[in-house]
């Protein structure tokens, strides 16, 4: 699960956000805060994985609070939710590394599209090494259409075509390594290529706990 800190001066506003956030599949509400520095307390304290920050505060602005979070060596992920629509609110938010700015009012829809996007963001970049195609996804840049394989890739290696009763099935990376010979970071390199190349689909598959797990599957 994704854990969020809501950050909102005004208490229905943030009794909204912290239900859109619940409604959302992966992610979590660990706490709110209606002010600048409840928002770097229990940033301390809770150490969430996102913080839904609003730029108005009574104390001092969210966009101050992103600041000292970096300042404090903080890689906390921030997504503004805000009214504000000053241009120059919304470069300092890009340039102190807001993963997404939105602004109110918005729908649920807004919301969780948005949240996909943090989410994929986030799993891209699980791995120690990711490639170029999960770096541009975590940057939220559009999929390469080259066809050619990325470096230190080989051809001949196709799609996930797992079958189970004559069906094709879900595979992780792992699965799909060892019917190749490969390692599962090797075999996830190649997957995320072949997801990137619409040549393969890919699910989160969420357990019991810790991160949800990418599966693939041919759709050819």
């Amino acid at each position: 699960m994704i854990r969020v800190l809501v950050v909102d001066d005004d208490f229905m506003v943030a009794s909204i956000h912290a239900k859109f956030v619940e409604r959302t599949e992966g992610f979590s509400v660990v706490g709110t805060a209606r002010t600048g520095a409840e928002a770097l307390q229990l940033c301390a304290d809770l150490v969430p994985d996102l913080v839904l920050l609003d730029v108005h505060l009574p104390d001092f602005s969210g966009l101050e609070v992103l600041q000292q979070l970096r300042s404090d060596g903080s890689t906390v992920g921030v997504v503004m939710v805000t009214a504000e629509r000053d241009a120059d609110a919304v470069r300092s938010a890009l340039h102190g590394g807001a993963m997404q700015y939105l602004v109110k009012p918005f729908e649920y829809a807004d919301f969780a599209a948005r949240m996909q996007r943090v989410r994929e963001a986030i799993d891209s970049l699980s791995d120690g090494s990711p490639d170029q195609a999960a770096i541009d996804r975590a940057f939220g840049a559009p999929p390469t259409t080259s066809t050619t394989l990325p470096k230190g890739l080989s051809s001949g290696v196709g799609p996930p075509r797992g079958t189970r009763a004559g069906r094709r099935r879900w595979l992780s990376a792992a699965e799909c390594g060892e019917q190749v010979g490969l390692s599962r970071v090797s075999a996830r390199r190649y997957l995320e290529f072949f997801v990137d190349q619409g040549q393969a689909a890919v699910r989160l598959n969420y357990g019991s706990a810790g991160r949800p797990e990418r599966r693939y599957r041919s759709i050819r």
